[in-house]
């Protein structure tokens, strides 16, 4: 007697493959924008099969949350205690390399997790980053250890956070490279680099469309963009919540004023740090140093950019989109100049692993903004990119 056709092609570790689509989902669209119906449709299965396994999105959106870290947990739990360094770190490059397309979901979308959810997410990666620190304590002692960690493993993670495409061995290899560099960086060697940076300033709101973008950007930052309201915005002006729209059409227009905002600061801070420096490695470090201060002079308008472009409608995307390949084009040039024997997808790689850096650091540091803490952050970057 022989099985019928559906039990013959249901796999054994569906279960598996919808975490594995649901987060890929997410990664790509955000939390909110995502659907069970695009999720089930991914895994070739219907909605009400979904709901067999999960009993509703955020069900899912936790499970998704912690399948990452859980998984680097259980890489340095098979990892014997006298594990070296590069061999640790090659193990996790491995699980998030595996795992790229839905990695990085912990990085932002993780703020849209219960109080309880958050804390237990929390406790696995304090896991990770004491082990971490363990090692480079032992093999690079020097200040900073667990900081150097974090930012190690913020290279890493930078890969779930782009498509550059490259083969899986150089990827890893580079990844390696780049983190080790950071974890031998001495975090207060270089004193001055990135304090004295002068950034363009945000503007000053002096219109009501102005005042609004300023009140409704830290709440963005805080809440996620999904959970504000345009009466939450109001408040914040003292404005009726029907007066938002006066001066804009909806919330979501408020947004991608912030993320242009965003864009053009990040622009001029980048064209003022390439006048600034002589040659190709003074001018990594520049822009470097320039990156730096604007994430943590703008670091709330930032993470709201970063956060949440994936959600946006295709149309209003678009610009965003085109202003942050422009970006990368001008660290992948740059690197080169530095770096010639690196290719461009090569370049852009470790681009990425010192974005990861700064955003790991930044958040150990609680992206408390004073000259040290910009330099330290710099001397790291400037490790991962290994000029």
């Amino acid at each position: 007697m022989t099985a019928g056709p559906a039990a013959a092609t249901r796999p054994h570790n569906r279960k598996q493959l919808i975490v594995e689509a649901a987060g890929q989902v997410f990664s790509e669209r955000g939390y909110h924008a995502a659907s069970m119906e695009e999720i089930a449709a991914g895994v070739g299965i219907s909605a009400a099969a979904l709901y067999r396994h999960f009993p509703n999105k955020y069900a899912l959106f936790a499970e998704c949350a912690n399948v990452m870290v859980d998984r680097l947990v259980a890489a340095l739990d098979e990892a014997p205690p006298e594990t070296s360094l590069a061999d640790l770190l090659a193990a996790l490059i491995r699980v998030t390399v595996a795992h790229r397309a839905s990695g990085g979901l912990y990085r932002w979308e993780a703020r849209y997790l219960d109080r309880d959810d958050r804390r237990l997410l929390r406790t696995k990666f304090a896991q990770v980053v004491d082990r971490v620190t363990e090692v480079v304590r032992r093999e690079h002692p020097m200040p900073g250890e667990r900081l150097r960690a974090v930012a190690a493993l913020g290279a890493i993670g930078s890969v779930t956070m782009h498509h550059t495409t490259i083969a899986q061995r150089r990827l890893e290899e580079l990844l390696l490279e780049s983190a080790m560099r950071v974890v031998a960086t001495d975090p207060s060697a270089t004193p001055g680099s990135a304090g004295l940076v002068e950034l363009p300033a945000q503007p000053v709101p002096r219109t009501r469309r102005a005042e609004i973008l300023a009140a409704a950007i830290p709440l963005f930052a805080r809440d996620g963009f999904a959970n504000v309201t345009n009466g939450q915005i109001a408040q914040a002006v003292g404005l009726a919540p029907s007066a938002i729209y006066r001066h804009y059409p909806g919330k979501v227009d408020i947004l991608v004023a912030a993320c242009l905002q965003a864009a053009g600061l990040l622009t001029q801070a980048v064209d003022r740090s390439l006048h600034q420096a002589a040659g190709p490695r003074e001018t990594v470090v520049a822009l470097t140093a320039a990156y730096v201060a604007y994430s943590f002079e703008h670091n709330a308008l930032n993470s709201v950019a970063e956060a949440e472009i994936r959600g946006l409608p295709a149309d209003l995307r678009r610009p965003l989109l085109v202003a942050q390949r422009e970006h990368i084009a001008v660290w992948e040039q740059q690197l080169r100049s530095a770096r010639p024997e690196l290719d461009p997808r090569q370049a852009r790689l470790l681009a990425h692993a010192g974005f990861g850096v700064v955003v790991e650091a930044g958040r150990a540091l609680r992206w408390q903004d004073t000259p040290g803490n910009r330099d330290a952050v710099t001397a790291l970057v400037t490790g991962a990119l290994t000029i």
